[in-house]
């Protein structure tokens, strides 16, 4: 079938629409026809190339939400009309990873960037004039439709709208789970959150939900630095020096308890300044991503004073079981979803959603297929 997409010729490069062939789905794959996909930073790395995908043309998005419209032979679990969020992370359930509850880490994730199926690789679902396209996280939400693999679907309760459910498959649980998962933010807690984009904002609603008493929100924006407030934040500063300081008065001298760094492109620079805020035997975790090496952190600080730098990948989740679990908190008024969208677009303004995003006018962009 035929199906409009948003994809990437080369990158460098800018989103272009264009009218793909889309295969059919085949054992253990699905046809979903998408109704949202958010516009998260991540899809900008593969327009700039910080994030290369493996093959070109690529189909964009991993942040999305749709309607099993078709299911593959002989593959149970899903039926037509069964509502998705995408989860950009597959789980098999099987590997080491699935098996001790590190399902973010599960090996079938070796794809996402190469873009082909999971179960036969090298083969591609979507082709632009008889040549392959590349899926960003096997799943291309900038797409009217698209198959994929079941193993990147959770099946959610219909009554939830599927324009706010899109965003639980990246943006919220990457920054929930930060504060939460990788950080373990507990009761009491003093927690810095470094950049309050689409991540950083969700970050401030984990450590909140946590039960943290101050949620130090840091943004050289003041739009983001209000919003943070709405979520949950305590206090806001434009500088790690005035968050820093402010975390410091609140523990008698100590720091942060934990620093979470979700800047859109994050340097070794800002870890440091991270690194500098927390505590003794204190995390930071560290979201945000770039192709920079090097962190300039004093080792003897870092081995002396026993503090952490900790990685996170969608923020540490088991996207299978927490996606339900944040849509739940969503239902019962705990998490903010709707708060989140700052603007809608439809799939040919996706580079103007994205031109927003970095000028700073939008928490969260989301595309509303038509």
């Amino acid at each position: 079938m035929k199906t409009t997409a948003a994809i990437l010729r080369q990158a460098p490069g800018k989103w272009e629409i264009a009218e793909l062939d889309l295969d059919e789905p085949r054992q253990g794959e699905v046809l979903v026809r998408l109704v949202a996909s958010g516009l998260c930073h991540s899809d900008d790395h593969a327009a700039t190339g910080d994030m290369p995908m493996g093959t070109y043309p690529a189909c964009g998005g991993h942040e999305g939400a749709g309607v099993v419209e078709r299911v593959g032979p002989h593959t149970p679990g899903l039926e037509i009309g069964d509502h998705v969020v995408f989860s950009f992370l597959p789980g098999c359930g099987r590997c080491r990873w699935c098996a001790t509850g590190k399902q973010n880490l599960c090996d079938a994730g070796a794809h996402v960037l190469q873009g082909d199926r999971i179960s036969e690789p090298g083969t591609f679902r979507m082709h632009l004039d008889g040549q392959p396209v590349a899926q960003l996280c096997g799943v291309s939400t900038f797409s009217q439709y698209t198959v994929a693999s079941v193993l990147s679907t959770v099946k959610i309760p219909k009554e939830i709208p599927l324009d706010k459910a899109c965003l639980v498959g990246c943006g919220v649980g990457t920054g929930w789970g930060s504060a939460v998962n990788a950080g373990g933010v507990v009761p009491g807690d003093t927690v810095v959150v470094m950049g309050i984009g689409g991540v950083g904002i969700n970050a401030v609603q984990g450590a909140k939900h946590a039960g943290a008493s101050h949620v130090i929100a840091v943004d050289p924006l003041a739009f983001k630095r209000d919003k943070a407030k709405e979520f949950g934040a305590t206090e806001s500063f434009g500088s790690m020096d005035e968050a820093t300081d402010a975390a410091r008065h609140y523990t008698n001298g100590q720091g942060a308890d934990v620093a979470v760094v979700t800047v859109g492109i994050t340097t070794g620079e800002h870890v440091a300044q991270a690194f500098s805020a927390i505590r003794k035997a204190g995390t930071v975790v560290v979201t945000g991503a770039s192709a920079e090496v090097g962190i300039p952190v004093p080792l003897i600080e870092l081995a002396m004073m026993q503090k952490r730098i900790q990685g996170a990948v969608f923020g540490a989740s088991n996207p299978s079981y927490d996606i339900l679990k944040w849509l739940r908190l969503y239902q019962e008024g705990a998490l903010k979803l709707d708060e989140l969208i700052t603007r809608t677009y439809t799939l040919d303004e996706v580079n103007q959603g994205f031109d927003d995003m970095h000028a700073g006018v939008n928490l969260r962009g989301v595309i509303l297929h038509q």
